[in-house]
This record gives structure tokens, sequence and C-alpha cells, in this order.
């Protein structure tokens, strides 16, 4: 992975701000739709001056998508697996694989308080990656902190299992594309539902479509330079990140379409956000979970800290 400058800028987080605006919701009757929900990462307070304005010089943009990937259920499981391969497909894109070395969900954004170690390692199928002994949140530190890393865009995935909005605070999917998000990497969130078996080809082709979407505007947001929030201080309250949730179909039908949704940070049965989709369903809904579970893959946007 080519080694960039780290980032975000003002006009960064324009450009990023941009690709949001206009954005709808509404089912596609003709199949899944590329999603469109951009991560945005806000410049804080406080980079205003002659400095600031240094870091904005724009950089001929780069051609080549440099992704990170990262996953809590580890690095071994089929989701990075599964993903990495078809990322590696894309023309123009490298990428790399950073993950525990051990199942981690349910984590959240936790980082390890003690020393963390990584190694070398593979992917149940023999993709290069590296191991961390720690959390989701730790991996990523870890590459770019002691890797040297500074990817165009973090995605963490794909979990076997959804995590729609009131689970968010314990996911450990979230809690890895929040981690990159204050660093001022944009990142997305990727999980495929429960099931009794598990094709991530459907959750897959999703990403790879909002990728293809979005691979304009991140690697401008290269071009424009930068520094990462938490390396200039201020507020890093209004970064958000991309939560996508993409139905498990084994029992019958496809998935329905993309629906761009508010995140429901509850809901009046929580056994509803941890059951298995009907996608043969005829029903639909304007709530992130009711659509979920009728068959729709959700694009929600949400914060880069868990609300209190």
């Amino acid at each position: 992975m080519a080694m960039k400058p780290a980032r975000l800028t003002v006009a960064a987080a324009a450009v990023l701000l941009g690709c949001v605006t206009g954005c709808g919701s509404g089912e596609d009757p003709a199949g899944p739709a590329p999603a469109s929900t951009a991560p945005t990462a806000t410049a804080p307070a406080g980079a205003a001056g002659p400095k600031a304005a240094a870091t904005a010089t724009a950089r001929p943009v780069d051609t080549v998508l440099d992704v990170l990937v990262t996953s809590d259920d580890g690095v071994g499981s089929a989701g990075v697996d599964a993903l990495a391969h078809a990322l590696a497909t894309l023309p123009g894109t490298t990428v790399r694989i950073v993950a525990p070395a051990a199942n981690q969900s349910g984590t959240g954004d936790r980082s390890s308080g003690g020393q963390i170690t990584h190694g070398d390692t593979t992917t149940a199928t023999g993709q290069r990656a590296t191991e961390v002994s720690g959390f989701p949140a730790d991996a990523v530190a870890v590459a770019l902190d002691d890797l040297g890393l500074r990817p165009d865009l973090v995605v963490a995935g794909i979990h076997e299992g959804q995590n729609l909005g009131p689970d968010l605070g314990t996911s450990g999917t979230v809690g890895a594309a929040r981690a990159a998000a204050r660093r001022g990497i944009p990142a997305l969130a990727a999980s495929a539902g429960l099931g009794d078996t598990y094709d991530y080809g459907p959750a897959v082709a999703q990403v790879l479509a909002w990728i293809s979407a979005h691979r304009a505007n991140l690697l401008a947001t290269s071009a424009a330079g930068g520094q990462p929030a938490s390396a200039v201080g201020g507020s890093a309250a209004t970064q958000t990140v991309a939560n996508l949730n993409v139905p498990n179909c084994f029992a019958g039908g496809a998935v329905r379409g993309v629906r761009e949704l508010a995140s429901e940070a509850r809901v009046a049965d929580p056994a509803a956000t941890r059951t298995t989709q009907t996608c043969t369903a005829t029903i639909t809904s304007d709530d992130e979970v009711g659509a979920f579970n009728a068959g729709f893959a959700t694009l929600t946007t949400v914060p880069a800290r868990q609300p209190e």
C-alpha cells in the first residue's frame, strides 16, 4: 500500500459532504443499487491559520485507491477473506489486511491498555495479513502508527451478523470504523445478516458498489492532504462513518434493494435487531430495523463517537 499523507482538511470534508447532498432513500425494484452515503470527517476547530492553509494545498490526484480491511471477527474470518479477495480484483486498488488475531466481536471501539503486539499471518485462504493482539480499534491504530499505512478508506467487515442502530455501542465492526474516522480516515462498516448459512457474495457486491460510487471522492480527499483530527486538536464529534447492513437470504429470495435511512437508537423489541431476515417479504418500512428484516440492505450514517 502506498504511503499517503494523513488527513483530513476542510477542503476534503467539503468534497465528501458534497457527495452526500441529494442522496435519497427508496427501494429499487430492479435489485440492489449502489450504496451512496459517504462518510465524512469534519475538520476540527482551531485548524485555521497559515499552517492549516498550507496543509490544504492540492496535490495531483492519485489514481490508486488504498484500502485497509479489518474486522472484529478476526483475521481468520470468512468475511474478511471474501472481502479482501473481491477488493483485490478492482483495478487500481491496493488492499492491506490488519485485524485482531482472535474474534473480538462485541468490544465496540475499546482499546487495549497494555502492550499490543502484531505479526505476519494469512487469512483463511492464504492472503497475506497482519494479526494484532488486541481489539478492532487497536488493529486500526497498529496499521496507522506501527505499520505507517495511510489508506484512502478503511472497511471494517464483512461481519457475521447485522450491526443495526440499537447495537452500535457494542459493535466491534462499527467500533473499528469509528476509530479510523477519528483519525481522519473515511470508513465503512459492513455486515451480513444472521442466518443458518452464510454467503458473503451479496454483501461483497454492495461494498464494491459503494466504493465505486465514492472512489473519486476518496481519492480527492487524499489529494487535499492535511492531518488527522487527533493530531491537530479540536473536536471530532461531528465525524461520521457509513454503516452498511446486507440481509442474509439463505431461506430464499434476494436482497430487495438498498434503503438509505436514519439509524435507530432504540426499538420497542430489542430482539428484532438480532433475528433472521425475510428476503421474500413484500412489505416495506421506513425504519432501519424493519426495512432490514424485510430484505432490504440498509445504509445509515452514524457518528464517529458513540453518543452518551
